[in-house]
């Protein structure tokens, strides 16, 4: 049985991140309460991806918080990361199980209630869904759902989930009465002028959410 946390899920992006880079903002937010690491680059190579990816891994090691790797399923491998994360446009969930092997944590994103019921649970273990609102750190996203439609994706999906797009503190309360597991932010954290700080007080409301 894979262990991870989905309730404060941080999605690294270089661009907001460049202050003072991925690799101390996921360190900074870990040691905030962040349960989970992402590295997203979509300019990056393999090459780069794997050079971050190692250097995260190194800062990670010990907390227990998770390092995925969003869809390079070869820079995942090779980091060694604890798990891979893939859109519905990328490379197949059954592929890149296959790729991973069976124990890698394996996401997958989705955006309607035809897509969240079809999960597999016997190869995807958690699902990303939103967009809850607009947001700017990914400008192709599909249609927003809001709060109302991640409760009909939550509750037809067969595995736990993460709600992502345009998630701040103040929105907490709503994603877990939505019964997701957890919340994906990016802004929230990254760019901040102190990323510890601010994943502290999301992590602070979460941990009051849930009692």
């Amino acid at each position: 049985m894979k262990q991870f946390d989905l309730s404060l899920y941080l999605v690294l992006d270089p661009d907001l991140c460049a202050g003072i880079g991925m690799v101390e903002t996921a360190r900074a937010a870990v040691a905030g309460g962040a349960t989970i690491v992402q590295l997203r680059d979509k300019h990056a190579d393999t090459a780069r991806m794997i050079e971050t990816g190692l250097a995260l891994k190194a800062v990670l090691s010990g907390t227990g918080a998770a390092l995925i790797v969003n869809d390079d399923v070869d820079a995942a491998i090779a980091i060694g990361a604890d798990g891979l994360h893939i859109g519905q446009d990328d490379l197949g969930a059954l592929a890149a199980r296959e790729r991973i092997g069976p124990d890698m944590i394996l996401g997958l994103s989705v955006e309607t209630e035809a897509l969240a019921a079809a999960v597999n649970p016997d190869i995807v273990d958690y699902a990303g869904i939103g967009p809850v609102f607009a947001t700017a750190t990914k400008p192709d996203h599909k249609q927003p759902i809001g709060f109302d439609g991640l409760a009909r994706l939550v509750d037809v999906c067969p595995v736990p989930s993460v709600a992502i797009g345009g998630l701040k503190a103040t929105h907490v309360r709503d994603v877990f009465a939505a019964g997701a597991g957890g919340l994906a932010v990016v802004s929230a954290i990254c760019g901040t002028s102190d990323p510890e700080a601010a994943a502290r007080d999301i992590a602070d409301i979460i941990r009051k959410a849930r009692r």
